[in-house]
């Protein structure tokens, strides 16, 4: 193939223009009618009414008071919409960031969390320009299943004291002191609470099943806030505990900090950036899944760094693509990013008018909604299939899950990941054979000497040329094992040809390994061939000195064997 037929099959690469314009603005260069705007209309509204109890649950559950939920939803989610990759996304608080902000605020208050997220909004920001958004899908599939099901049960646990009316003085927030300290006020129990937030869980199911187009979460809302008021139930509510929500946007403030302040609060800075970009770059897969479209993940990264950094500016909390908000969005018929964008809006308007009814919902109905929130969260059937499909996964799923609820989610999310990893090189070293050799990695045997050493069985070729193939990426968690197979040759042939057809790359610690064993060979009189390495398998292991006079390069194990039996071809 010439160059110029090369050029036309090469992909042209993307500007930076084309990777970082929003979504919202490719649309509308596109073309925005009418009826795109009346069906972006319906589903802001749609998914405003399911986001507004939400918001508020989302953000007492944390610690917080409810109007930074609603706070965040607004500003976040408006910007999200607006500069993001993806044509579907819904920004707001998310259930999954509850644990972390609590803790959060419990170790550094509302100024610390503010503080972090902006540095996370930073750090979001610069890792979308660097373009390492396409790298968080690499994250393997049971670490998140595991820190996801770890939140949820510990949002479960943070909602038993709202959903059984308990008289606590405290609330420690790690699991089991948490739970002790909830058996010890057992006897407060409010039986109007659990009659509340009984009411609350049975609406929100029963209506998912009967009929799942309803706004379940706002009408149990209603519901049980009429039914409190109705019979003048002393039950807590946003009213008695917060004094109610706002009617406006408060003005953009910043806290005030130090170096010292930032370096106390950069770990929860990272974990809130990395936990956000899982979060909403998964909700964005799941997005493009549901609607056949493609989001751009680096600037929808960029635009979370952007929405996190102006929602605690406006007095809100963490911000991230929301997947259950996102998906309403789809079904609800959204046609472009403006939906997103009209939710926020929506959002606005019944905080403007309806902010004074907010006093009258009862805490037990929004720990009824984070519970059913936390039950949904909790991918309970996928859990099971990994538990049963293989140890490795298994022992990944479990530490990141145990890691989640008794120690902390960065430490869960690292020891996952690494887990992770060393379970993926430990399968492709599996995967990786040597003719004569069989699979590669073995059990530890003692060392053993004379007899026990295999001697070269000859082929095909005759005695004096040796044969051996490669099969799959020849890499670092491989070089140990090809090394041991390579070292149990027995005499040294007067030929040895290694064949690279079937392996796709070669790391550098492999072709250096593979250097010493042909100065070995070379050393005993062998003259060596490689065949069949493709272009960038024969790079890496020019560049470990594996050229000419130690290894001659042959298109195929017949040409190799042909050129070691020309006159004059022994080096």
């Amino acid at each position: 193939m010439d160059a110029a037929a090369r050029s036309q099959l090469k992909q042209p690469q993307p500007t930076f223009a084309e990777l970082f314009t929003p979504k919202l603005v490719t649309l509308l260069r596109a073309g925005y009618t009418m009826d795109d705007f009346r069906a972006d209309a319906i589903a802001g509204l749609t998914v405003a009414i399911v986001a507004l109890p939400l918001s508020m649950a989302i953000a007492i559950g944390s610690g917080l008071s409810p109007e930074k939920g609603l706070f965040t939803a607004i500003v976040g989610g408006f910007l999200i919409s607006a500069l993001g990759g993806s044509r579907f996304q819904i920004g707001g608080p998310a259930g999954a960031f509850i644990v972390l902000i609590a803790s959060i605020v419990e170790q550094h208050g509302y100024d610390g969390l503010v503080l972090a997220t902006l540095m996370a909004g930073v750090i979001m920001v610069a890792a979308g320009f660097l373009r390492l958004g396409t790298y968080i899908k690499y994250i393997p599939f049971p670490v998140t299943v595991g820190f996801t099901a770890g939140i949820a049960v510990i949002i479960l646990a943070s909602q038993l004291k709202e959903l059984l009316g308990l008289d606590m003085a405290s609330e420690p927030a790690a699991l089991l002191p948490k739970l002790g300290a909830i058996w010890d006020s057992i006897g407060t129990v409010k039986p109007a609470t659990v009659a509340l937030a009984g009411i609350a869980i049975g609406t929100i199911v029963g209506l998912r099943a009967w009929r799942p187009r309803w706004p379940g979460m706002l009408i149990a809302v209603a519901l049980t806030s009429l039914i409190a008021v109705a019979l003048h139930l002393d039950v807590s509510t946003i009213g008695t505990k917060f004094g109610g929500v706002p009617r406006m946007l408060p003005a953009p403030t910043l806290p005030s900090f130090d170096l010292a302040k930032m370096r106390d609060v950069f770990p929860s800075a990272v974990a809130i950036a990395l936990l956000g970009a899982i979060e909403s770059l998964l909700s964005a897969v799941v997005a493009d899944g549901m609607s056949g479209r493609r989001h751009r993940s680096n600037c929808e990264l960029v635009a979370q760094g952007v929405g996190n950094i102006a929602a605690v500016t406006f007095g809100g909390m963490c911000v991230t693509g929301t997947i259950a908000r996102t998906a309403t969005n789809i079904r609800a018929g959204a046609h472009t990013p403006v939906s997103g964008m009209m939710h926020a809006l929506y959002l606005l308007g019944f905080m403007l008018v309806a902010a004074p009814l907010a006093a009258y919902i009862p805490l037990a109905c929004l720990g009824g909604v984070l519970a059913v929130v936390a039950w949904n969260m909790a991918e309970k059937e996928e859990f099971a299939n990994l538990l049963r499909a293989s140890w490795g996964d298994a022992a990944v799923l479990m530490a990141t899950f145990l890691l989640t609820i008794f120690a902390d989610l960065t430490i869960a999310i690292g020891v996952g990941v690494t887990l992770g990893a060393f379970l993926f090189l430990h399968r492709m070293a599996e995967a990786v054979q040597i003719e004569n050799g069989g699979a590669l990695v073995t059990e530890d045997v003692a060392d053993a000497t004379g007899s026990a050493r295999t001697a070269y069985e000859p082929d095909a070729f005759g005695n004096n040329v040796a044969v051996y193939r490669i099969s799959g990426a020849f890499f670092f968690g491989a070089t140990a094992a090809v090394s041991a197979v390579l070292d149990r040759i027995g005499a040294r042939p007067k030929v040895f040809v290694l064949d690279f057809a079937e392996v796709p790359l070669v790391d550098s610690t492999a072709a250096n390994t593979l250097a010493g064993f042909v100065r070995k060979l070379r050393g005993e009189g062998t003259t060596v061939y490689f065949t069949a390495a493709r272009r960038s398998v024969r790079r890496t292991l020019l560049q470990a000195g594996l050229r000419r006079p130690l290894v001659v390069y042959a298109p195929s194990i017949e040409e190799a064997v042909v050129m070691s039996r020309a006159p004059g071809s022994r080096g």
